[in-house]
């Protein structure tokens, strides 16, 4: 079953909130670049849990059929990217993403509601 950008994006994101990633954001970037249509950002708290979550990604989302077509910074866990295309994920240790900030870099993008899969208020 092919999963719409969208739809794909959320389940991403429903995976990391099950796994406790922290600080998960939902981006629609759809009119503002061309390199994807959606971010899915989130923290850990360790380079293990960082790990750990990336891991946790890649098994499910394979279960349903997708591979990242990239994936980057699996050695150093400080930020790794895996790249589904229409949808990118960064999973960042905490003082990695706070650097790096990617949230005001895509300020225009469209943040999209995700409270009622992962439970934190925004």
């Amino acid at each position: 079953m092919e999963l719409s950008s969208e739809k794909k994006a959320l389940k991403i994101a429903e995976i990391l909130s099950n796994k406790k990633a922290k600080d998960i954001e939902l981006l629609d970037i759809k009119n503002v670049s061309l390199l994807s249509d959606y971010f899915v950002i989130c923290s850990g708290s360790s380079a293990t849990q960082v790990k750990a979550l990336a891991d946790e990604v890649e098994e499910k989302m394979l279960e349903l059929g997708y591979e990242p077509s990239h994936k980057e910074g699996y050695s150093s866990a400080s930020w790794i990217l895996l790249d589904y295309s229409d949808v990118v994920v960064h999973i960042f240790h905490y003082e990695a993403r706070s650097f790096y900030n990617l949230e005001r870099l895509w300020s225009d993008a469209q943040y999209v509601d995700i409270e009622y899969i992962t439970g934190e208020l925004k």
